[in-house]
């Protein structure tokens, strides 16, 4: 954050204590005095308004917290701040029966500082509040912690209650501040108001599955889990919650690298490398982010690290398995035709998900996959009635269903196979046995041939094989001899969906005209 001088500061609401006159020189120890009590006053008046608590940081923390979001759908780190502090008062109709909300934000972005200082405010204005930060490592919890401490150090000791402590404080008025280690058991049991969760992306599942039940609201304090963090991956944490908060309408803060940089006063536009990004935003800019250091980072940087971690337009596809999967050009408004041959696509699953998805190819070759069927821990009975319900034409009329080889082995609890009781509602079944390498690359020549065509579109019903199209990938941890793998990750979320598309184009492209007889 950009750090101010902070003699002769003047403005409206807590701060017009500044502007008494300063008396003859006769009177300037009394005057010095005075301004200290005014001053120390000052500190412990609770800002009243948004433009009050951006005055106050100015003032007692010397941090000029930008406040002007640029970009579309994009808010202000001060957006956040205000958020997180007015979630507790009643600020003009801001009272809230959850705080819970979400940073997506830049390398760079200030947001483990303004975190630290929700959290301080939270200490000071707070009484009684518990907050607790948790980072993806014990180092990135402690740097969140380090900043409350500057603060404190910087003019906040008086608030103490004893002295802070390597990972904890406390505050006179009750309140108190605690560094929670990336642990299950450091989590478990635990239960405070406020919990702050920095760089999501890189907590471990259980870790976050256990912090969801961690907060709770106290004497007129409001439960609030923040969740900070850039978004590094498409399949990791961070997109995930963003997705679920869309639905639940949990507030998302979202700023880029635009909202916190300098303002650009003396630059000629039409030579400056951050132009075609740019487009005259750091014109309006009111933050502190150097615009050299910006620069540098895009020389240093690939095009595709550069989008998504500073300027949050897209995780890195690096490890994406289908990179060329677009949204704008493979997903489109189609139904079924009945002019045109039906197929299903069976992976099959109990504790993992059952897919079945519904597709059809027109003349020109191209493959359109109409609907989807997901669902877990039902039996093949069950899925059976519920696909034969969704089948947009009669039973015979399905040109064939391709499936997982392993659906043709015998259950040791029910004597048959699943291939057997779906051939029992007499549908025609088929599966061969292949590689997965084999069905990825049909399916990466359908998303974008040699020649830039595309023949693969997705209805947007198939909301489950979209998401699995984009977030498909590879391990992150490479094998014990330091070799990316070949293979896809098992991961039992996004694979099946996938699985499901790959039997379709093994078996459509192992044959010439599928035929239609039973076994």
């Amino acid at each position: 954050m950009q750090r101010t001088v902070t003699a002769n500061v003047a403005g409206g609401g807590f701060l017009s204590g500044f502007k008494e006159p300063i008396a003859s020189d006769v009177n300037v120890y009394a005057d010095i005095v005075r301004a200290s009590l005014v001053y120390d006053s000052l500190k412990r008046a609770r800002p009243a308004s948004r433009a009050d608590l951006r005055n106050y940081i100015k003032v007692f923390l010397g941090i000029d917290v930008p406040d002007r979001s640029l970009c579309a759908d994009h808010a202000s780190p001060m957006d956040y701040l205000w958020h997180a502090y007015s979630t507790d008062f009643d600020t003009g109709g801001s009272n809230r029966a959850n705080g819970d909300c979400i940073v997506w934000a830049n390398r760079g972005g200030g947001k483990t500082e303004i975190a630290a200082i929700a959290t301080l405010l939270d200490c000071v204005f707070k009484p009684g509040c518990s907050v607790r930060i948790l980072g993806g490592s014990l180092e990135q919890s402690t740097r969140m912690y380090e900043y409350l401490r500057t603060f404190v150090g910087g003019g906040f000791y008086e608030f103490l209650a004893g002295e802070m402590l390597k990972e904890r404080c406390s505050f006179g008025n009750g309140a108190s501040a605690q560094v929670l280690s990336q642990s299950p058991r450091s989590v478990r049991g635990t239960h405070v108001n406020k919990l702050r969760c920095d760089e999501l992306e890189l907590f471990d599942e259980d870790v976050f599955a256990a912090a969801k039940f961690t907060t709770q609201s106290t004497n007129g304090i409001t439960a609030a889990m923040e969740l900070v963090s850039t978004m590094h991956r498409p399949y990791g944490l961070m997109s995930r919650v963003i997705s679920e908060a869309m639905q639940n309408g949990i507030p998302v803060f979202k700023w880029c690298v635009w909202e916190v940089i300098e303002k650009c006063r003396d630059r000629n536009c039409s030579r400056c490398r951050l132009w075609s990004d740019c487009g005259g935003k750091a014109k309006r800019a009111d933050g502190y982010l150097k615009i050299d250091d910006c620069l540098t980072q895009m020389l240093r940087s690939s095009r595709a690290g550069f989008e998504s971690e500073m300027l949050c337009m897209r995780p890195s596809l690096e490890n994406i398995v289908f990179a060329d999967f677009d949204p704008a050009v493979h997903v489109g408004p189609i139904d079924y035709d009945a002019n045109l041959p039906l197929y299903r696509a069976i992976d099959f699953g109990f504790v993992n998900p059952f897919v079945c998805l519904w597709i059809q190819v027109d003349g020109d070759g191209s493959v359109r996959v109409i609907d989807e069927y997901i669902r877990h821990r039902a039996t093949i009975d069950v899925h059976a009635a519920e696909i034969e319900r969704r089948t947009p034409c009669p039973i015979q009329k399905v040109a064939a269903t391709f499936c997982d080889p392993a659906g043709a082995g015998k259950n040791d609890v029910t004597g048959t196979s699943a291939v057997r009781e779906l051939r029992a509602t007499g549908a025609v079944i088929r599966y061969r046995k292949s590689r997965i390498l084999d069905g990825i690359e049909l399916i990466r020549r359908a998303l974008k041939a040699g020649d830039g065509t595309s023949k693969l579109v997705i209805s947007p019903r198939c909301v489950r094989l979209i998401e699995a199209m984009q977030c498909y990938h590879y391990p992150d941890n490479h094998s014990r001899t330091g070799q990316p793998s070949e293979l896809p990750q098992k991961d039992g979320i996004y694979d099946h969906p996938i699985d499901a598309l790959r039997y379709f184009y093994i078996n459509f492209n192992s044959q010439g005209k599928t035929g239609s007889r039973c076994y």
